[in-house]
């Protein structure tokens, strides 16, 4: 479990899309970065654009800093060997987003079974991640129903208020109808 949650925590949103980075990935398979990027380049054909994409250059400059606080946050061997990793990389180089589908791709590129296995956890982790969106999705729809009853009861609410206020206004009339003081002739009975 603690390898999937590690593994949720390089899951990055970018383009809209749910990624992870190269050098994430190398690290998790226990690769270079260099010898993935290697791999996938043999195997290009099958990671068309939406399952890999190289950032700008912009996309990765606001990453960066994010990446490298992240992992100080959370000061673990693997932390260090990203931060020693992102230091040691060409800054005009920008890294490769692998898609869910990318991902996937790469277990028929890198063929150990470390690659295997960890494999399968990421796939596992991309579906958590799924679930966890769903579940927040059906929240959001759950308090905007929520919402809209309470608006309608709003109204309802008001519209019994008026009544009720109509009502008493009535009462109030009919009493000063019959508490006026009465003036013109007065017939003896």
């Amino acid at each position: 479990m603690q390898i999937i949650k590690s593994i949720q925590s390089r899951i990055y949103e970018i383009r809209g899309e749910r990624v992870m980075l190269d050098f994430d990935l190398a690290i998790l398979y226990e690769v270079e970065t260099k010898v993935l990027n290697q791999a996938v380049k043999r195997n290009i054909e099958r990671f068309p654009e939406d399952f890999m994409f190289r950032l700008s250059l912009n996309e990765w400059e606001s990453m960066r800093s994010q990446i490298v606080t992240a992992y100080q946050e959370t000061p673990d061997l693997l932390s260090e060997i990203v931060i020693i990793s992102q230091n040691k990389r060409n800054t005009n180089i920008t890294p490769y987003a692998f898609t869910e589908q990318g991902v996937a791709m790469l277990s028929g590129v890198l063929r150990s079974e470390k690659a295997i296995n960890m494999n399968i956890a990421i796939m596992r982790a991309f579906v958590d991640v799924r679930k966890i969106l769903l579940k927040q999705n059906n929240l959001n729809e759950q308090l905007l129903e929520i919402k809209e009853r309470l608006g309608e009861h709003d109204v309802q609410l008001n519209e019994l208020y008026d009544a009720m206020d109509n009502m008493l206004d009535e009462k109030i009339a009919q009493l000063k109808w019959k508490d006026r003081e009465r003036i013109g002739f007065k017939i003896k009975e």
